[in-house]
This record gives C-alpha cells, sequence and structure tokens, in this order.
C-alpha cells in the first residue's frame, strides 16, 4: 500500500475525510498524540485499525467527534455529570465513557456495552472528522505497545505502507494521550490520566475516583474499560527501569550503571549517557517530551534505560502512568532498604543459590549463622530458651542445637516460641550488617515479618523427596525428624505465592533462572 503524505490544506483535509468516509485509514494530529482514524461505524474498517497496529481486538477504541451533537447518535443517554464536563471542557483531551447505543458496534467498543468518545482541541483533527461526515474511531497511530506517536515522522516510521494516509500537522500540543473517564457506573472512575487532571473534574462534577490500574497493574481477570490499561504499553526497543529516588540519590545510583542510559530531567547531574524529558518540576514539559524521548533511547541504540520517577501530582499522574507502563512496571525503590530476601522451604536448596549470587557481588547476611552467633556461650538469649525449652538443652553452657531443633519443631506452638525469642534479635543484626546489594537468606523471613525489610523477595522450590532426602543426609536425623521441620514451616505454595521470583530447583537451570531475575530485578 502507498501511503500518501497530507498537508492540512483544506483541499488534503477533504481528502482525508474521503478517504476515511469509504472505509480507508487516515492518521492525523490532535492535542494529545497523533490518532489512526476509521470509521466508527464501519465495522470492517475499524478492524482494519487493529490489523495495521497489531493491536489486541479486547481493547476498546475512542470514537471522536467534530460536534457535541453527535454525541446523542453513540450513546444510549447522557447523565448530568457527563453533560456537566462536556460543558465544561469540549472540545478537550478529554474522553468520557457512557453505555452505548445500538449504531456502536462491538468492533470499536472491544465487546463491552459502553462506548469511548471526546471532541478533539485540535482544530485540524475536527476538520478531518468533520470532512470524513461520520464519527471516527482513532487510537494512536503507532504500532502497538511502542511509544505514541507526537510528531508526522514518528507515524511514518511505524504506518508507512499501512495506512491510506498521513495529515502532517506538526508536533502535538501535550504530548499523552486522553483523561479517560468513565461515567457508566455510579461513582466516576479515571481509568486513564491526562492533561485534563483529577482535580479539575472534581471542581466540575465532586468526588471522583482514580482507578487501581492507574498507578500499577491490573487486576488478573480484569476486563480492560479504556486503552492503555491492560497491555505493556509506550515502550521502546530498550529496557526501561523507573528508579524511585530523590534527585540526588538518583544520580548516584545511575551514574554508577556503565552501558546504562539515563530518561532524566533537565536539571540532573548525570555523567552516562542521557535524554532528558523536560524540567524536574514542569510536568506538562515532561507530558510533551516523554514519548519523543522513549523514541529516541531506540535511536541511539539504548539497551537499558534507567528513568527518574516524576511527581505523581496534576499532569504528572499522566506522566507516570505513561512511564511504568513503558517499563513493565519494573521499578526500582531507593527509598527502600536494597536488600534481597531469600527464603524457601527447609531443603530446597537455597544454599547453591546463595554461593552464585555472591558470585554475582551480592553480600550474603546468612539468618542461620547469626543465629549460632547470637546463641554462643554466654549469650542472654541462653537464658530465655532454657526457661522455654528445658535446662538440658543447655551441656556446660553451651547451647545443644539438636536437642533444642527436635523440642522446637516438635509443634507449632513450640515453633512459635522460639521464633518469638529469635527472631527480633536476629532480623536486627541482620538491618546492621546490610549494605547496597545484599541477600538475606532466612527460611523465616516471613514468619520473622522480615519481608518488609525487603526491596524483591526469591524463593527456592524443590519436590518434596528432594528436600526429605537432603535433610535426612545434611543433619543426619530420622525420616520423622526431617518431617517435624518440614511441616513446622509455611507450605510450599506458601513460599511461591508470597515472594517475587521463585526459583524452581527440579531439574531447571538454576543459573539461568537466577540470570533471568537478576536482569529483572537489576
Amino acid at each position: 500500500m502507498k501511503t500518501k503524505i497530507l498537508s492540512t490544506s483544506k483541499q488534503d483535509i477533504g481528502l482525508a475525510g474521503e478517504i476515511i468516509k469509504n472505509g480507508g485509514l487516515v492518521a492525523f494530529p490532535t492535542e494529545t498524540v497523533y490518532g489512526l482514524g476509521a470509521n466508527a461505524l464501519d465495522d470492517e474498517a475499524v478492524k482494519s485499525i487493529y490489523r495495521a497496529k497489531g493491536r489486541p481486538s479486547d481493547n476498546p477504541l475512542i470514537v471522536h467527534i467534530a460536534k457535541k451533537e453527535d454525541i446523542n447518535q453513540l450513546v444510549e443517554t447522557i447523565p448530568e455529570k457527563a453533560q456537566r464536563l462536556i460543558d465544561a471542557f469540549f472540545p478537550a483531551p478529554l474522553t468520557i465513557i457512557l453505555k452505548k447505543s445500538a449504531l456502536v458496534g462491538d468492533t470499536v467498543s472491544g465487546g463491552l456495552d459502553t462506548v469511548a468518545f471526546r471532541m478533539p482541541k485540535n482544530e485540524v483533527a475536527r476538520a478531518v472528522i468533520e470532512a470524513a461526515g461520520v464519527p471516527v474511531a482513532a487510537p494512536s497511530a503507532n504500532t502497538s505497545g511502542l511509544p505514541s506517536p507526537t510528531k508526522a515522522s514518528h507515524v511514518i516510521s511505524d504506518m508507512m505502507g499501512k495506512i491510506d494516509a498521513i495529515v502532517d500537522g506538526g508536533d502535538c500540543e501535550f504530548g499523552v494521550e486522553s483523561t479517560v473517564i468513565t461515567l457508566a457506573e455510579k461513582t466516576p472512575v479515571i481509568l486513564r490520566p491526562g492533561a485534563i487532571t483529577k482535580e479539575m473534574i472534581e471542581g466540575v462534577i465532586g468526588e471522583t475516583e482514580l482507578a487501581k490500574a492507574v498507578l500499577g497493574e491490573m487486576e488478573e481477570g480484569e476486563k480492560a474499560a479504556s486503552p492503555g490499561m491492560k497491555y505493556k504499553h509506550y515502550s521502546p526497543k530498550a529496557k526501561i527501569i523507573v528508579v524511585d529516588a530523590d534527585r540526588e540519590g538518583y544520580e548516584k545510583f545511575v551514574n554508577s550503571k556503565k552501558g546504562a542510559f539515563a530518561l532524566c530531567f533537565e536539571e540532573d547531574n548525570i555523567t552516562v549517557p542521557k535524554v532528558t524529558f523536560g524540567k524536574e518540576n514542569d510536568d506538562l514539559s515532561q507530558a510533551k517530551l516523554l514519548f519523543d524521548k522513549l523514541r529516541e533511547l531506540d535511536e541511539l541504540g539504548a539497551q537499558k534505560v534507567y528513568a527518574r520517577i516524576p511527581n505523581k501530582d496534576g499532569v504528572g499522574t499522566a506522566v507516570f502512568n505513561r512511564l511504568i507502563r513503558a517499563a513493565a512496571f519494573n521499578v526500582i525503590d531507593l527509598n527502600k532498604p536494597f536488600t534481597i530476601g531469600l527464603t524457601g522451604p527447609t531443603g530446597a536448596g537455597k544454599t547453591y543459590v546463595c554461593e552464585e549470587l555472591e558470585k554475582r557481588g551480592f553480600k550474603i547476611i546468612d539468618s542461620d549463622i547469626i543465629a549460632k552467633k547470637l546463641t554462643e556461650k554466654g549469650s542472654p538469649l541462653l537464658t530465655e530458651l532454657k526457661n522455654a525449652f528445658g535446662k538440658d538443652i543447655l551441656e556446660n553452657g553451651e547451647l545443644n542445637r539438636k536437642l533444642l531443633a527436635e523440642r522446637a519443631f516438635k509443634n507449632k506452638k513450640n515453633t512459635a516460641i522460639l521464633n518469638k525469642i529469635m527472631h527480633p534479635v536476629i532480623i536486627e543484626e541482620c538491618k546492621k550488617q546490610s549494605e547496597i546489594p545484599c541477600v538475606l537468606d532466612a527460611p523465616q523471613l516471613f514468619e520473622a515479618n522480615a519481608d518488609k525489610e525487603c526491596y524483591k523477595i526469591i524463593c527456592v522450590s524443590a519436590p518434596l523427596e528432594t528436600r526429605l532426602s537432603r535433610i535426612i543426609g545434611r543433619d543426619v536425623i530420622s525420616t520423622e525428624q526431617a518431617m517435624q521441620r518440614i511441616n513446622a514451616q509455611f507450605s510450599d505454595d506458601y513460599y511461591i505465592e508470597n515472594s517475587d521470583y521463585v526459583i524452581y530447583n527440579n531439574g531447571q537451570n538454576i543459573n539461568e533462572q537466577i540470570n533471568d531475575i537478576l536482569e529483572e530485578i537489576l
């Protein structure tokens, strides 16, 4: 397919409208990003949008209109709050979701019973829609998953040869997609933040909620009610990692990363290769530049990029929303201790994993070794243990660890008593020894509530038969005693469900698993 490059002349706008009216695809500028337009009432034309973008078909599209009165044909009714938003803002970078009319097909709505619509502020966009004479479905004019286009050159890079025409209307004003709010339910909810902020909306209709998926991932099984919610979005080919830190912390962290790029603010003092996206306290400048700079990183050949986290207020909410999706929600929080917790049921093989992590530069804090040092001869803890488990656990003032284990793991009540005595002092000593980066090797990480001190948690899992054999051979105990220790801990499923990552010690290549996890974490 040959793609025409059109100007904003009256003649070219008319041609763009004709192409859309007749079932074709035209990219055109809006005040947010460039949109890829098709006749919203032509099901086949709408399907061609999904094909051109490589977009999942359950991701709904926004229907664009040229005049306010065009809304009536798209929806069942216009509730009072919706009308107040329309009167206050349209035309604007604001999308409203309402129950759809019978005129709106399932393809454009992603199979939902609602329709998302907006009236662009950009005059070229409205002129194209008016020339088409039909409502225009128009997601961002990019390959699905890549950064949204804010310049005609971005669209040419992604869509040349895939669509009928591109209207070159210069750079977009805001640079991030429209705010999306649903009024299809009782409480208004912002599903995607944009240049029309939560505070601005609440000034018109009162209390408005921010969907949980705005600042994080969607719940498993949750259906996307708005574009940009469900899938990894806005991402360049480079791997993006968001760094949550103040300026000083960010600079120190990023400047130590050889071979990496920084996506930072103009004020940041960065010595590694960098691309800046606006000023630290100017969220509008960040929004305008973000997508353009994500594309620039690919042009520069960046492989790994550490991005400075924006503020989450005002338009900064929209910038943060796009950035964490570009990073596939991979955020390093330097405000928390950078300790990786390593845990799992006894006998799973944590020792080998610790050895491999130590080779990779991590300091290993072994809670078992700390526990032994804390219970050496003369320790005040021995008195507490003796009172709880019997005088005979001490022989010439030294702890008989095998006898203590036999009694402590006899039942959950005894285990809880041991944990209450030992865990607080072990955790305090672990904190004293921690440094960046370190691994806390703690079989009872969750029981001690030490998971709260960890940045990420890795558990090591192995089949029960393997664990049982290891414990018997390692500790020279009976099968019954080994099972007592196993039963005193949480189940394998508990460790897996409450950890960020799992290393399966069941014949799979452990080093490959470790490398994959560290690539994500670091």
